[in-house]
């Protein structure tokens, strides 16, 4: 039994949820978001709350369920209030900047690295050494902040790149005389 898939997801208000066929549609202050319900497991929407069920007791359809129920409840979460990731950059001359719709990044190469900003995302720099990623999809900002991060990930004898806010750098010791 799913200990996460058996709690229904409470619907805020503010946000319609709509099934129709196989999708399940999120619309909120933020955007709409759709999921396409795997066939192993059905949903229904009565009482304000999104309920998850299996349809048979196989292994799968149990796996999908929990899944199903995480994915549905980030889904009404990222269209409510949204999600969003923070990036510090260390380093000499380490620095970001927005313009436009492009996250332009000094990361001490030879070169500035022009990041074109999504559509479905939001990128700002409250500060040259801090980057938030927001957006309702979860998956999508989480993915974002990824690629920005693979740009230059943060080496453990100086600390230097980007990390996430809430990462901790295991640090090395360097070289002895």
């Amino acid at each position: 039994m799913s200990r996460i898939g058996k709690h229904p997801v409470p619907i805020p208000s503010g946000v319609e949820i709509e099934f129709f066929g196989q999708t399940l549609t999120a619309k909120g202050r933020l955007g709409n978001l759709s999921l396409v319900v795997d066939n192993d497991v059905s949903a229904a929407v009565a009482d304000g709350m999104v309920t998850i069920t299996p349809k048979s007791g196989s292994k799968r359809s149990r796996a999908m369920w929990g899944t199903t129920r995480a994915l549905v409840n980030n889904m009404v979460t990222g269209v409510s209030n949204g999600f969003s990731i923070n990036l510090e950059i260390n380093g000499v001359g380490y620095r970001a900047a927005v313009q436009g719709n492009t996250l332009n990044l000094q990361l001490g190469y030879s070169h500035e690295i022009r990041f074109s900003i999504p559509e479905d995302v939001k990128i700002t720099c409250e500060r040259p050494t801090v980057v938030t990623v927001t957006g309702a999809d979860r998956q999508r900002v989480g993915q974002v902040a990824a690629e920005i991060r693979a740009y230059r990930p943060p080496e453990p004898y100086k600390g230097k790149g980007i990390k996430y806010a809430t990462e901790s750098i295991r640090r090395k010791e360097g070289k002895k005389k």
